[in-house]
């Protein structure tokens, strides 16, 4: 296990210089910690990504990671025993069942946020208020409302706020976008396909049950719909369900739209519209789509996404990606790699596989359930993070870009519930000529939580 690993903090501030410095187009991000005492950090969710997250940034900052925040009992006693294992000084955090017990404190530079969706803007801005800047997953929201208030507060506050699409910060990706998109290399780019094939819909169907002694799960559920608990929920398998978060579109879309969005100078898409529903899998008791198309109209640019949960890739190196076709050349990139092909015969084509990091980072050998191929994209995405909130700058991935990619995948299942097309007017924050609509932009809360557009 990466317990074993050991740390000093000369070693964490050499690997911070040479990793910084090695970053394609990353600036050096050393220099505002040579005398600096360490940020202090919590983090609120401490289950597979919250703990992915939170060892990436101790791997690239002499942090000290001062309180842990999870309603799971037995997930949170974990996190704190590997934490200590895991940063400079060997404490153990402090931890907390309520994430306001946990902010009313006032003491954290940064607090990560890796809850499941549904709990995101509540935790969010309540950091907000307590002072800290962010690092939130993705999608920032459940839905629209929630996400316009977030970006509100980070603002009001005068907050950084990194979001999780970590694709804008994976090397070979960003080598994709200044080689081929920046460049002008792939001359105009009508259409985008953006896909996930990935059999990840949950296709079980057990039994509801009375939640386990070591859960919380009336604070688990917080401001959504109360279910009955279900092993599929907790730990792990929430988005199989509407009630916590957006399904696959929430959860993959928002990667490769974003991704998009950004090597393509992308605002909001002018209209969006999608189908899709259950189609295969009906025995399963998530309640999400297995099969869902949407269209991203940014006028002379169409975005066009397709999820299925069964059945083969198109192209098996391919299962998650996006294909640019431009009129002189065809890129597709994806977290594993990217590959060019040119229109014109004499050219030659061009593959790169993705970024690993493993002699520079031997714990990541070994870290349970960590996508080793992400991580460096984690690390570049907590190094712009922190170069920002020394800047007081805003990062790649600013929480503005994490609410109008979260935004538009959450408009296109709203498209599908609904069978039209949406316009969203982000200034106005109304749908164009579509009451209906616009009233499910905010969904209702369970009491006693209170929406933040309520």
């Amino acid at each position: 296990m990466a317990a074993a690993i050991r740390y000093d903090m000369a070693m964490d501030r050499r690997r911070f210089l040479s990793a910084s410095a090695a970053g394609l187009s990353i600036p050096a991000y050393a220099a505002p910690f040579a005398d600096e005492k360490p940020k202090r950090v919590g983090l609120i969710g401490c289950g597979w990504y919250g703990k992915c997250d939170l060892f990436r940034l101790i791997q690239v900052a002499p942090v000290e990671v001062v309180s842990l925040c999870d309603v799971d009992k037995r997930m949170l006693a974990q996190a704190a025993e590997l934490t200590a294992t895991r940063q400079a000084n060997k404490k153990k955090p402090r931890t907390y069942a309520d994430y306001r017990e946990m902010l009313k404190e006032r003491d954290l530079d940064i607090v990560l946020i890796a809850t499941p969706d549904h709990w995101h803007a509540l935790a969010m801005i309540a950091a907000c208020e307590a002072g800290a800047d962010i690092y939130c997953q993705k999608p920032i929201s459940v839905d629209v409302a929630e996400g316009k208030a977030m970006l509100d507060a980070a603002r009001k506050h005068k907050r950084v706020v990194q979001i999780g699409t970590q694709r804008r910060s994976t090397p070979h990706l960003v080598e994709a976008k200044q080689r081929f998109l920046d460049s002008g290399k792939l001359g105009k780019i009508g259409l985008v396909e953006i896909y996930c094939y990935y059999h990840m819909r949950a296709k079980a169907n057990p039994p509801d049950t009375a939640p386990p002694d070591h859960l919380d799960w009336e604070m688990w559920t917080g401001p959504a719909p109360m279910r009955p608990y279900n092993e599929l929920a907790h730990p792990g398998r929430w988005r199989a369900f509407n009630e916590y978060g957006n399904g696959i579109m929430g959860d993959m879309c928002v990667h490769m739209l974003d991704m998009t969005r950004w090597m393509m100078g992308l605002g909001w898409p002018k209209s969006v519209s999608s189908t899709g529903g259950i189609l295969v899998d009906k025995a399963s008791k998530a309640n999400i789509p297995d099969t869902q198309t949407a269209e991203f109209d940014f006028g002379e640019v169409k975005v066009v996404w397709q999820h299925r949960s069964w059945g083969h890739p198109p192209d098996p190196k391919y299962p998650w990606g996006a294909t640019f076709y431009g009129e002189k050349g065809t890129l597709k990139a994806g977290v594993m790699g990217y590959d060019y092909t040119p229109m014109e015969k004499g050219e030659q084509p061009a593959h790169k596989d993705v970024t690993y990091e493993l002699e520079q980072y031997p714990e990541d050998k070994t870290e349970d359930r960590l996508e080793k191929h992400v991580a460096p994209a984690i690390r570049h995405h907590m190094k712009d993070l922190l170069a920002n909130i020394a800047s007081r700058g805003r990062p790649v991935a600013d929480i503005e870009q994490g609410y109008t990619s979260s935004a538009s995948c959450i408009l296109a299942n709203l498209s599908m519930r609904l069978g039209r097309s949406l316009s969203f007017d982000p200034v106005s924050t109304r749908i164009v000529a579509d009451e209906e609509a616009t009233r499910m932009l905010m969904r209702a809360y369970r009491s006693p939580w209170r929406h933040p557009a309520a």
